[in-house]
């Protein structure tokens, strides 16, 4: 969602926390059942319940409550993976709301407006509840002083939702929660096509419709013919997940796909050894989402099949590096952070 201005006039440490789960959206959410709770909404929507749609050039405006004080963080996520951070910002006030209330964002009173603006399809918004501020330093920053709205590092949604799992991962398990409400963007035109979203938890997962291969999945595939055809969703080393879905006429038809029991081991494929060299030893590395260790003495080799690979390197006070590399042998790959 894409935000367009309308000026009319003028963290806490403890030893009691759970990993976050990826969930088939590639959100975190709490395994957990804290006593926080928070749900998020847009105004077509009060239910949470639905999937409206909304045209290019509407307003939108998203409503969040909370059980207990809490700050509240929004975000977000665009049909082609990028992220928007909604809240907090510099023109809406802070993201501190109190138990029981409910706080509309932009409020009737703000001088600005949120307008829909594409890409087109599938979009979720995120929102994500803590009782203590959080540090967003390596997820998002101002990259200005006049800049009204922050700009999210993390370029895939894979890789946000890692980054932002790391932020929460320290927190008490009772102190954090999340909750995501969902809408399609439409184009201005009165369409006579349907789209289909495919979310799973699983990296390199391939989408297969009436037969024909759409491609990878958390994407959202549009233009698509009304009707009901048989879908199929692969990623290797698990087993196919088929269903029946139902295409209909400007309306995303979502489908969630939780990979869990492995089929019959993929046959062995060809590693390589990648050697990483940072600036920054202590620095934490993720490959394909999973920590494969910590930079020391400047450097850290980590075995790697062969393709393509999602490499996300962390340290406190620099930012985030996110880059996808190719490995077709055994390769040297310097990432050096900048603050």
């Amino acid at each position: 969602m894409k935000k367009i201005l309308m000026i009319p006039a003028a963290m806490l440490l403890s030893t009691a926390a759970a990993a976050p789960k990826i969930s088939a959206q590639s959100i975190i959410v709490n395994p957990t059942q804290p006593d926080l709770k928070v749900s998020v909404r847009v105004d077509k929507d009060t239910s949470g319940s639905q999937n409206p749609a909304y045209r290019v050039g509407e307003k939108i405006s998203i409503s969040t409550t909370v059980n207990r004080d809490a700050y509240v963080y929004l975000f977000n996520v665009n049909p082609d993976g990028t992220v928007d951070q909604i809240l907090p910002n510099k023109l809406g006030g802070d993201n501190f709301v109190k138990a029981n209330t409910t706080r509309v964002f932009p409020a009737a009173d703000d001088k600005f407006t949120f307008d829909i603006q594409g890409p087109i399809g599938q979009n979720k918004v995120l929102a994500l509840a803590s009782l203590t501020p959080l540090n967003l330093e390596q997820i998002s920053q101002f990259k200005t002083a006049q800049d009204t709205f922050a700009t999210v590092t993390a370029k895939t949604q894979a890789g946000f939702a890692q980054a932002l799992s790391i932020v929460v991962n320290p927190l008490p398990q009772n102190s954090w929660v999340s909750d995501t409400a969902f809408y399609t963007v439409a184009s201005r035109a009165q369409i006579s096509t349907g789209s289909l979203f495919v979310g799973t938890n699983v990296n390199n997962a391939t989408v297969i419709l009436n037969g024909q291969r759409l491609g990878g999945a958390n994407v959202t595939y549009s233009n698509l013919r009304p009707g009901t055809y048989p879908i199929r969703v692969q990623a290797a080393g698990y087993r196919d997940f088929t269903t029946t879905i139902t295409v209909r006429a400007n309306t995303t038809t979502n489908v969630n796909v939780e990979f869990a029991q492995a089929a019959t081991p993929a046959p062995v494929v060809s590693t390589y050894t990648v050697a990483i060299r940072s600036n920054v030893n202590g620095a934490r590395v993720f490959v394909d989402g999973r920590e494969v260790g910590v930079i020391a003495n400047n450097g850290l080799n980590v075995q790697l099949s062969g393709g393509q690979h999602e490499i996300v390197m962390i340290a406190p006070g620099y930012r985030t590096s996110v880059g996808t590399y190719t490995v077709t042998r055994n390769a040297q790959l310097t990432i050096n952070a900048s603050r």
